[in-house]
Formats: C-alpha cells, sequence, structure tokens
C-alpha cells in the first residue's frame, strides 16, 4: 500500500472567484474542497443540512482564512426555496457567483428486491434532483450576470460500474453525469462550463459509517495504489475544473481514481 502524497500548495487558481460548495460540513470531500477553494484565493459560501456542523466548519474556515471570505447557509438541496436562498446569500455577501460545486448526495446499502419506494426516491431527490436544483439555479445566477461561470458536479465511479446493493445510488450518479452533459451543451452559448468529477474510494467518516469494514477492504483492494484516496485529493480536480485552466472542457466527467478492473 502507497501512502498519500504530500497536501499540495495553493497556486491562486481561484482568486477573484466566489464559490458556492453543497454538503461542506464535516470532514468529507465538500469540506475538503471548501478549504482547498479558500486557499487558492476564492470568496466560499459553504452549506449543510447538519446546523451544529456547519457552524464548527464556518469557524475552522474563517479562523485559518478570515471572516470576510468565508460564509455559510444551512441549505436542504431537495427544497427549491433554500437552494435559491444560497445562490442569493452568495451574492448578496460577496457580490456574484462565479462557481457552484455541487457535492450533496445521499447513499446507502440496499438490495433491490427489498428497497422501497421512499429508499429509492430519497437517495435520487437528493444526489439528483438536488444536484439539479443547485444547476439549474446557478445558470440562471450566471446568465443574469451576462454569462461566464462553472458548475462542477460530484458523481461517481459506481455510475459506470456495478456494485451490489447500490442501484439507488448508481442510478442517481449515473443520472448526474447524464445531466452534466446535456446541461453543458444548454449552458455552452452562455459561456458557461458544467463538468464532473468521479471520485472511486475517497474515505471520510460517512463512508465508514456506511459501509462494513469486509467492503472497504475489498474496494481499497481494487486500487491501483492499494489506498483510499483522500477527500483533499477529490477537491483538487474538482478545483482544476472550477478553474480558468480548464477553459475548454465542458459537459466531461473526469474519474478521480486508480481503480482497476
Amino acid at each position: 500500500m502507497s501512502t498519500p502524497p504530500q497536501y499540495v500548495d495553493g497556486h491562486n487558481l481561484l482568486t477573484g472567484k466566489v464559490v458556492v460548495v453543497t454538503a461542506s460540513a464535516g470532514a468529507g470531500i465538500g469540506m475538503a474542497t471548501a478549504r482547498r477553494c479558500l486557499e487558492e484565493g476564492a470568496q466560499v459560501v459553504i452549506s449543510d443540512t447538519h446546523e451544529r456542523r456547519l457552524g464548527e466548519t464556518l469557524a475552522t474556515l474563517q479562523e485559518a482564512h478570515g471572516a470576510e471570505n468565508v460564509d455559510a447557509l444551512l441549505c436542504n438541496v431537495t427544497i427549491e426555496e433554500q437552494v435559491q436562498a444560497l445562490i442569493d446569500r452568495a451574492v448578496a455577501r460577496f457580490g456574484r457567483l462565479d462557481v457552484m460545486i455541487n457535492n450533496a448526495g445521499l447513499g446507502g446499502t440496499k438490495s433491490v428486491i427489498e428497497m422501497e419506494d421512499e429508499e429509492w426516491l430519497r437517495v435520487l431527490d437528493v444526489t439528483l434532483n438536488g444536484t439539479f436544483r443547485c444547476t439549474r439555479a446557478a445558470l440562471k445566477q450566471f446568465i443574469t450576470q451576462g454569462g461566464g461561470g462553472a458548475v462542477v458536479n460530484n458523481a461517481s465511479v459506481i455510475g459506470w460500474r456495478a456494485q451490489e446493493g447500490q442501484a439507488h445510488y448508481a442510478a442517481a450518479k449515473a443520472g448526474v453525469m447524464a445531466l452534466t452533459r446535456c446541461a453543458a451543451l444548454d449552458a455552452a452559448p452562455h459561456n458557461i462550463r458544467v463538468n464532473a468529477v468521479s471520485p472511486s474510494l475517497a474515505m471520510h467518516p460517512h463512508l465508514v459509517k456506511v459501509t462494513s469494514d469486509e467492503l472497504l477492504a475489498e474496494l481499497t483492494k481494487r486500487e491501483a495504489f492499494g489506498r483510499y484516496a483522500e477527500p483533499w485529493e477529490v477537491a483538487n480536480v474538482m478545483v482544476f475544473l472550477a478553474s480558468d485552466y480548464s477553459s475548454y472542457m465542458t459537459g466531461e466527467v473526469l474519474s478521480v481514481s486508480s481503480q482497476h478492473p
């Protein structure tokens, strides 16, 4: 098993940009992405549904990067009014919106044979419909500002590869990939880019809670490096897609993976 590389310093890739990151409280990809955006010079609005964790994350980021550069708002991506309020908060606080990072998602493990409609619909509503709502709201704001901007969605390799007990999550993430490609075409006339990342195995506390030790060990063995990705390694690719370094890329889904068949 290889060891993770050293943390990469920021290079001002997002200087002057205003970024919103959903589901960014805690210790997962969202938090790592918000932190990386700040390190790259952005002003950031974070959101989550958990009030205490959101407040703690906001305090941590403000201490490290200045209260003038970070704001937070509770947001449930299944509620359209809250999604719009999140976009409005970014504009009210920082004057505009340049990047929308859709990280919110909900998983779980359940056989299709035993899955209830409510379980299926809940995962689809958060993971796919939530991404749609946030993408739509961001695109409208970008167009209001005169065009330009970037949307970065969080998909998953499960959208490409079958895994037992993951039909609802896989269907949602495959939908995020298709949404990304189609929204990119709708947005291109306005000089807006829409891309996605597709991580394989990025370790964070929620994944540990919902996945057995045996399955985590099996998934880790599939990775070429023999280890899971650190959340910040996924965040680095999200930042690349948010930055002007990916100015000619749209409708793409980048696999952040060392997984082999």
